[in-house]
């Protein structure tokens, strides 16, 4: 027997590597499976090179769990280890110090993957104890036994073992006893193991029978040693990378379509990225993409490595070249990533690009899946805009589909203002907004439907980046100031048959909670509705975009503003004047005529006044400004009142302001309930 120290004396080895580079005692299984696989690589390539020339035999990597003796192991038949080599890399490895250790090791994660040492020590972090029986593949090598306590004491003696490879026994710590639990070893393997290249073995399969579950003799294999990845895509169909992704996926839609990643140059990157199914009224999920380093799984916090619009994805990436830290669990800035990245961005961007050149129609079947990426790609990527700008679609309410410039070419000539802008009229629901839909189409305009969790802010951006464009909401005025071709034709009212009338439908408007109305009169011809509601573009949209940006919130606590535009040229409109008129000209001409007069005094008033400097303007003189706007202010409420008296008991008010409310959804509870009792009584 020997003894001996690993060479730590001021700081013990593994509670170190504990806290400082594994967070997750769970990765310990990775690190051990991962040595067990190399080690079985490398006689496989020892053979391949005729330095081996034994049997290579049966290869498989095995985990066994004995459950009574609380030991996990993990067993091998691939190159094995001497006692010197022992010695190299189990008891060396820390040799020079902890601190040494961590300096050398820590930005170069690839370094020591796949090496004996630092993967070994992870077992300490679930152990109490851990033995090595390993016999090299070299002639006449004898088998050692390797045991420790997590001291930096060891023992080191002979042993028996008939065939080559190593045996690596963990005795499960007391705290640590889930990992001698099957569901949870089958869990952990599944997750970290699942493509390893060499086979690995976990119990046996079961079958059905006599009524129960029983064991076979055929091993219960947990991974598949050449995923699709690492296949030369042309040996491959559409039926192999839909049944890879419904194993990485299960109980998921079937994917879109998929981009097969395959470089070699300036660095190694395979992998397959599918483009999920994802409906743009759902909260997006993120973290799907798997990263693999040599077929081992690293993690899926992707970031940086993929885009941050294409962490939308789907799949798996594999690179021995990306930057670790020293325990495989998170990536390192580096340069290089940015040039992954950069590939990866370029890589979809030509698939997409292909796949709607070859196949428009079958592009266009999946756009309403496929916009929520893009769209999100050019919002965040200038250079994903240049690239995306010739396949990305726009949509019309009558569902065809146009490039950007197609679009712009069957607008030019009908949708250009007198001010020389091109307006994009959209919707974002073609129900709701269906008579401003109407209403555009009948003036021979198109109107796009943008529907999507991301439209709003892509509005915004397109404005830019189209010249002299202007999207506009159909229902965001009415038709004829949405697109300007004349000057706006002016209503035949004069000033105070306009103000009369507005007064009348404003004291009737209901209150609706952070809800302003402005009331216009405007000439909408004959056949125009009577009344219609309209919402500012600008204030709406800033509301919306409020939503994305956190720093403009301000404006989500402003109230909503709508304008109720009555349109003088229709002939109910002009019935209620005229009944108005009619109703209370005796009542309100006195009352006009008094505020003529006091708006004359006020008039002259300020003017008097404009003349002087403030310290010149006496008491007297302030005083009857004051109290001549107060009886102006008096003589306009005395006003309202007489209006809005009748204006209440008029029914084809109310009639036509909650049949403006309704087709903008928002006539509810009470105020619906009378509009439906009204409507009943109004028919005869």
């Amino acid at each position: 027997m020997q003894k001996g120290n690993i060479g730590v004396t001021t700081e013990n080895i593994f509670p170190v590597i504990k806290k400082f580079l594994y967070s997750d005692h769970e990765i310990f299984l990775r690190e051990m499976v991962s040595n067990a696989v190399d080690a079985t690589q490398k006689i496989k390539t020892l053979a391949d090179k005729g330095i081996f020339k034994g049997e290579l035999g049966d290869l498989t990597v095995r985990v066994t769990l004995d459950e009574k003796n609380n030991t996990l192991t993990i067993s091998d038949r691939g190159i094995g280890m001497t006692e010197e080599e022992i010695d190299k890399y189990i008891n060396q490895i820390a040799f020079s110090g902890v601190n040494d250790f961590l300096n050398k090791y820590k930005d170069n994660a690839n370094a020591i993957i796949g090496h004996f040492g630092l993967g070994f020590y992870s077992s300490f972090m679930v152990s109490n104890k851990v033995e090595i029986i390993t016999k090299s593949y070299k002639d006449g090598a004898k088998a050692v036994k390797w045991s420790c306590d997590g001291s930096p004491e060891y023992e080191i003696d002979d042993a028996e073992k008939a065939d080559r490879g190593s045996d690596i026994i963990l005795h499960i710590d007391d705290d640590c006893k889930e990992f001698l639990e099957k569901a949870r070893i089958q869990s952990l393997l599944n997750k970290y193991c699942k493509f390893m290249p060499v086979p690995v073995a976990f119990g046996k399969k079961t079958e059905w029978k006599d009524g129960k579950q029983v064991e076979t003799e055929e091993d219960n294999i947990i991974n598949s040693v050449e995923p699709l990845w690492t296949k030369t895509p042309s040996t491959l169909k559409d039926e192999d990378y839909k049944k890879f992704y419904n194993e990485l996926y299960p109980m998921q839609d079937e994917p879109l379509f998929w981009i097969h990643l395959n470089v070699d140059y300036p660095f190694n990157l395979t992998g397959i990225l599918y483009f999920p199914r994802i409906k743009s009224n759902i909260e997006l999920q993120r973290n799907k993409i798997q990263l693999y380093c040599n077929q081992v799984f690293v993690t899926d916090q992707v970031e940086g490595i993929v885009p941050e619009f294409l962490t939308l994805l789907h799949g798996v990436i594999d690179s021995p070249d990306i930057p670790l830290n020293v325990s495989r669990s998170y990536l390192q800035s580096d340069r290089d990533v940015k040039k992954i990245s950069t590939y990866i961005t370029k890589k979809v961007a030509d698939r997409l690009n292909s796949i709607f050149k070859e196949n428009r129609k079958d592009y266009e079947s999946k756009w309403d899946d496929l916009k929520l990426f893009i769209n999100y790609g050019m919002l965040s990527q200038e250079d994903f805009y240049d690239r995306a700008k010739d396949f990305a679609l726009l949509k019309d309410v009558e569902g065809k589909y146009f490039t950007f410039d197609e679009y712009k070419q069957l607008i030019k000539d009908n949708q250009t203002d007198k001010d020389g802008q091109l307006i994009y009229l959209y919707a974002n629901n073609k129900e709701e907004e269906y008579s401003y839909i109407e209403a555009a189409k009948d003036k021979g305009y198109s109107v796009l439907l943008l529907d999507g969790q991301l439209d709003v802010p892509v509005v915004s951006m397109l404005e830019q980046k189209f010249e002299k464009s202007r999207f506009m909401r159909v229902d965001s005025d009415i038709i004829d100031r949405l697109i300007v071709k004349d000057d706006v034709k002016k209503t035949e009212l004069d000033s105070d048959q306009a103000d009369n009338l507005s007064a009348a439908f404003r004291s009737q408007m209901p209150k609706i909670n952070k809800v302003e109305f402005n009331i216009e009169v405007q000439a909408l011809g004959e056949n125009g509705m009577p009344v219609m509601i309209t919402q500012s573009e600008y204030m709406r949209r800033m509301k919306d975009i409020s939503r994305f940006q956190s720093g403009m919130s301000f404006y989500a606590q402003m109230p909503d503003s709508y304008s109720l535009v009555l349109n003088s040229d229709h002939k109910l409109i002009k019935n209620i004047l005229d009944d108005e008129t009619s109703k209370c000209s005796d009542a309100l001409n006195p009352v006009i005529s008094e505020i003529k007069g006091q708006q004359a005094r006020l008039a002259a008033l300020h003017q008097n006044q404009s003349k002087k400097k403030p310290e010149e303007i006496t008491q007297e003189e302030k005083d009857d400004l004051a109290n001549t706007e107060k009886a102006l202010n008096e003589q306009r409420e005395k006003k309202n009142q007489i209006i809005s008296e009748y204006a209440k008991d008029n029914k084809i008010v109310h009639q036509l302001i909650d049949l403006a409310l309704l087709q903008n959804g928002m006539l509810k509870g009470s105020s619906l309930d009378a509009f439906i009792k009204r409507s009943v009584s109004l028919i005869k």
